[in-house]
């Protein structure tokens, strides 16, 4: 008798680490679905605060564009 497996056998084995690849690869999806999904909501909450200072920028003094680049500093 020979000790090579049946081909049901041989089958079997396959449609196991099909499964099993299967598994591994619906985890590895539902990961990085998640991580995704935490990446989306942090630039989200940024856009927002970009947004935020943005206006305080604005608010703080519209008409001055900031300090003239030829004034001469205090200590002189």
């Amino acid at each position: 008798m020979t000790d090579t497996p049946s081909p049901s056998a041989s089958h079997d084995t396959r449609l196991t680490r099909l499964e099993e690849k299967l598994a591994f690869a619906e985890d590895l999806l539902d990961t990085l679905n998640a991580t995704v999904a935490r990446q989306q909501e942090a630039i989200e909450l940024l856009a927002r605060e970009v947004v935020r200072l943005r206006r305080k920028q604005a608010d703080d003094d519209p008409a001055s564009p900031g300090p003239p680049l030829d004034e001469r500093p205090p200590h002189y």
